[in-house]
């Protein structure tokens, strides 16, 4: 089975309610780009990449979609084999992970397609059909997140991370507090985040000042120089997120005990490939980690769900999924839904996941 055509598509995803509020960034709506390949059976496989904005990370909707087209054309004609065309795509481009893991997961839903396997088990197999998500608050006034997290605990979720401010180290220890004081004994866990927005200072002054509180803090600061410089001094666990951005950071992150644990996004690692290397890796040396991305609809939730189903759930910290904070969908029924604080495994081969393409108009690039 060789690929016969790739076709780019754009779609908006407006937020829910918007606009979700991080440390660095506020977001109303957000550009998804997705990758629809055809092989010479006839059979198609789609992927999906969403930047949260140009400020989160080194990545937006525009360099997505210009990178796709560098390596597109490269791509007609080869084996759907994800080792082969991930090696394929780094031929053609350094760097752009972001990018190159639209394709990764398109390949995937393909092959999967073609021999009748779902991804979870192109990906090794099903450790879990049902696996937990978490909920992620925006920035909000201390009251405002005390009370997202109470309806949070009763939706059935089994973890909760709230987003720091970044600016008023004082609110967001009043917001850690408050939201404490509602999940207290409930068996729900803490991750505290601070999307890089916090000094040293104030990541030492939030974990000296609350060791009653049993949470994690999630990427604190920006660099990874900051958190080897505050991991000494904490009374918490430490988890990377925005600065995990290849396997080699992972690797000498983990060997060097430097983190408690991962939250890992699929498309910043490079897809799916990727994401089952990281997910062994962790394994290896028993760090928790998250299944996400940082944004998406339906393609990108399947890919999230169908790996961490594959993860050993005693390290699975859960899957976080944009679909709540979504006005609408472009899937064909359902799609990926949270119930319960917690994620159905889709069915079928591939992703289980069909988009109504007719909602994403003319395609901006095909080749």
């Amino acid at each position: 089975m060789k690929i016969k055509s790739v076709e780019l598509f754009r779609h908006d995803l407006p937020v829910r309610g918007g606009p979700y509020k991080m440390a660095n960034a506020e977001v109303w709506s957000l550009q998804t780009t997705l990758v629809k390949l055809t092989a010479d059976n006839g059979l198609t496989g789609w992927g999906e990449t969403c930047p949260v904005g140009p400020t989160y990370a080194e990545a937006y909707s525009g360099g997505a979609q210009a990178a796709l087209q560098q390596i597109a054309p490269a791509l007609i004609g080869q084996d759907v084999r994800p080792l082969t065309i991930g090696r394929l795509m780094n031929g053609q481009l350094n760097g752009h992970n972001y990018a190159k893991a639209a394709i990764d997961i398109a390949v995937h839903d393909l092959l999967g397609k073609h021999l009748g396997l779902r991804v979870a088990d192109l990906l090794g197999g099903v450790a879990a059909e049902r696996v937990p998500s978490y909920y992620a608050t925006g920035v909000g006034a201390p009251e405002e997140i005390a009370s997202i997290a109470a309806e949070k605990r009763d939706e059935g979720y089994p973890r909760l991370q709230i987003k720091m401010s970044g600016k008023d180290v004082e609110r967001d220890i009043e917001t850690i507090r408050r939201v404490w004081d509602k999940i207290a004994g409930s068996g729900m866990r803490l991750a505290v985040d601070g999307n890089r927005g916090w000094t040293t200072r104030d990541a030492l002054r939030v974990s000296r000042e609350c060791p009653d509180i049993p949470f994690i803090l999630e990427q604190p600061c920006n660099r990874i120089e900051d958190l080897e410089k505050i991991r000494p001094q904490i009374h918490h666990g430490l988890y990377m997120d925005e600065n995990g951005v290849d396997l080699a950071t992972v690797i000498r992150a983990a060997g060097r005990g430097l983190v408690d644990g991962f939250g890992m996004k699929v498309t910043r690692i490079g897809g799916l490939l990727q994401m089952a290397a990281f997910r062994d890796i962790c394994e290896a040396v028993s760090l928790p980690h998250t299944c996400d991305d940082a944004w998406g609809g339906d393609i990108i939730a399947a890919a999230c769900t169908h790996v961490a189903a594959t993860v050993k759930p005693s390290l699975l910290e859960g899957v976080w999924l944009a679909e709540p904070m979504i006005e609408g969908s472009y899937s064909i029924g359902e799609g990926v839904r949270i119930r319960d604080g917690h994620i159905a495994l889709p069915q079928g081969p591939g992703l289980g996941v069909e988009p109504d393409e007719t909602l994403f108009g003319t395609a901006m690039a095909s080749f």
